[in-house]
């Protein structure tokens, strides 16, 4: 598992050791994610929901990404982000790692009035519903800000869809599929806590 672009262009990554219920997003559909997102990388406030091993979040900063926040609950994973993250000397300034579940990562962010223009969803295969919920209320307490890019990625034969984000681009590669989404705005009014979504329940992630 490499880094396909920027500063740490090739750089290795720890990847899971047998036995770990990770599958890190492979580095070809990685490469045509960024080659979508172009210049709107530089500078971008990003958001890497069930990071795994962080891979997308460290292809962000080498690329230029100003910051990036890792949620991701288990702790074995977690150690791999701080890992990667001390091979390629980040300073924690840059890379900050929020040890919980998606709902509750983003709704602390949300009280600290952290908001991202650039959001990356890579929740268990067979559970993938997670990411788009995840995404969802992301964009409905803000912390997805107003045209903000929001990615899922979902198993090739499913299909997801939301009325509260607008799909811009579908990427396949092999047995993976990224669906790259536009929020178009806040689902509810500022205030409201996101104790329930607006037509499902926000469930936890993994």
């Amino acid at each position: 598992m490499r880094i396909t672009g920027g500063i740490w262009r090739s750089r290795r990554l720890r990847g899971p050791s047998k036995g770990m219920p990770l599958r890190p997003t492979p580095d070809a559909l990685r490469e045509r994610a960024f080659a979508v997102f172009g210049d709107d990388v530089e500078e971008s406030r990003w958001l890497d929901l069930f990071a795994g091993t962080g891979a997308v979040g460290f292809e962000a900063l080498s690329r230029g990404a100003g910051k990036v926040v890792f949620v991701e609950r288990h702790r074995a994973a977690v150690r791999l982000i701080e890992r990667n993250r001390d091979s390629l000397d980040v300073p924690e300034s840059w890379a900050r790692i929020i040890t919980d579940d998606a709902v509750r990562a983003i709704r602390r962010l949300a009280r600290e009035g952290e908001t991202f223009n650039l959001g990356w969803a890579d929740p268990p295969f067979e559970r993938w519903e997670l990411g788009l919920e995840a995404l969802e209320l992301a964009a409905d307490l803000g912390v997805l800000e107003p045209g903000a890019t929001a990615c899922l990625e979902c198993p090739s034969g499913s299909v997801p869809e939301s009325p509260f984000l607008s799909q811009v681009r579908d990427l396949s590669g092999g047995a993976s599929r990224l669906i790259i989404f536009r929020v178009s705005g806040r689902i509810r009014a500022p205030g409201n806590d996101g104790n329930v979504g607006p037509q499902r329940g926000y469930t936890s992630g993994r």
